[in-house]
């Protein structure tokens, strides 16, 4: 490979790099460039479309669109996000996403910067139109229950900006993919931010217990509500 062709394909990774991995750098400006959208704008664009794909769901699980609340439970080792709504008091699985792409291991988040996908029981903040990364739902990391636990353990910064994109890039955060997101943001604007929760787990309670033993002690007490919260999501095969 001679000089020319060197500094192509280094001026190549570089690029992709840079679009992939510094969209926090770039994007901000582009949004400048091209002008902010609104929530109503990306509705609009994409609501249509998101729907009609969401829609067969529903109507196998025979659960009316949109429904009045829905549970998001996310598992951090296989990368796995269910999507569950109520029919007559009763949890119905709707569908299942992969999720391309988190960082970090077993365990809750405990600091900005140490790259951890949060665990706990958490409600959708806001919707962001104009995200590095498509569009964006922000969690309400950290919550009471975090914010608790770090002052006791006198850890200042918790971390915080922590969502549910698109892309397939993250650090921190659960990156569903351009699609994926956009079916998610508008079931969340349909539905009323103030109806989903949100539940991250390290593994699957429904399969085995969630192990504590090597976490601090209030991780105990964390564990329990998330596997209580899982439990109350087992599809009736009746």
């Amino acid at each position: 490979m001679n000089t020319r062709e060197t500094i192509l394909v280094t001026g190549l990774a570089v690029f992709v790099l840079l679009y992939f991995f510094g969209r926090g750098i770039w994007h901000p400006a582009y949004i400048k460039l091209t002008g902010k959208r609104t929530v109503a704008d990306v509705i609009s664009s994409v609501g249509e479309e998101a729907r009609s794909r969401l829609l067969p769901y529903f109507n196998q699980a025979e659960v009316a669109y949109p429904p009045k609340e829905i549970t998001l439970l996310a598992t951090k080792n296989n990368r796995q996000l269910e999507l569950w709504a109520l029919k007559d008091g009763n949890p119905n699985l709707i569908r299942k996403f992969h999720v391309q792409a988190q960082s970090g291991v077993a365990g809750p988040k405990l600091r900005e910067g140490d790259r951890q996908v949060p665990e706990g029981v958490y409600q959708i903040e806001g919707l962001n139109p104009n995200s590095s990364y498509h569009l964006s739902m922000k969690l309400n990391y950290p919550n009471e229950f975090d914010l608790k636990n770090a002052q006791a353990e006198g850890r200042e910064n918790p971390g915080s900006n922590i969502f549910i994109h698109g892309k397939a890039v993250s650090i921190g955060c659960l990156a569903m993919g351009d699609e994926v997101i956009e079916d998610l943001f508008v079931l969340v604007h349909d539905v009323g931010k103030s109806n989903v929760k949100v539940v991250i787990a390290p593994s699957d309670p429904r399969e085995s217990p969630l192990d504590a033993s090597s976490k601090p002690e209030w991780v105990t007490e964390l564990y329990e509500t998330i596997e209580n919260e899982f439990n109350g999501y087992i599809q009736n095969e009746t």
